[in-house]
């Protein structure tokens, strides 16, 4: 079962990646150079635009310009993700969220070394003022969150009612 969980989660970051990739494509091909359009919107109220927007920083805009150090850090944290992920196979929260993690960092640098260092963004959210975002941020954001609550909740390494009686103490 350890091997069939291991060959599934790493089909399912080929498969991520590999849709990364092709809304990317889509995104380029139809989005680039045109004004924003709808894409969800209930009544009058916008919901979510695709807005073609290339990114050559990390979030919000920070470490713009900062392509290689964008491409270790996040190289690292792939290879860790790959670590984490082999070495708790067996806790299911785990495998979601590292596969998430380790799909949405590959989309990313594949668009770093093949884009001249830009991330293709499309995402834009219109209810209220964010950052223009892509797919597989969608898949980094939604793993750390899930690994967070595996970590706090469901860790193996202590019980829940540890952690409780801990955080009581601390109190």
């Amino acid at each position: 079962m350890n091997i069939l969980t291991l060959i599934i989660a790493f089909t399912a970051i080929a498969v991520l990646t590999g849709a990364d990739q092709l809304i990317k494509y889509w995104a380029v091909e139809n989005l680039q150079g045109q004004p924003s359009r709808d894409f969800i919107k209930v009544g009058k109220t916008k919901i979510l635009n695709l807005t073609y927007l290339e990114n050559d920083g990390a979030v919000f805009g920070s470490f713009s310009g900062m392509r290689w150090v964008l491409l270790g850090v996040t190289s690292v944290l792939i290879i860790f993700c790959v670590y984490y992920l082999i070495k708790h196979k067996k806790e299911i929260l785990t495998v979601i969220s590292t596969t998430l993690i380790i799909s949405g960092g590959l989309g990313n640098i594949i668009d770093r070394l093949f884009r001249g260092g830009l991330v293709v963004d499309y995402l834009d959210v219109q209810l209220f003022d964010f950052a223009i975002f892509n797919f597989a941020d969608c898949c980094v954001v939604v793993g750390v969150v899930l690994l967070l609550i595996q970590i706090l909740f469901f860790d193996k390494n202590g019980s829940k009612k540890d952690k409780i009686e801990a955080v009581q103490i601390h109190e």
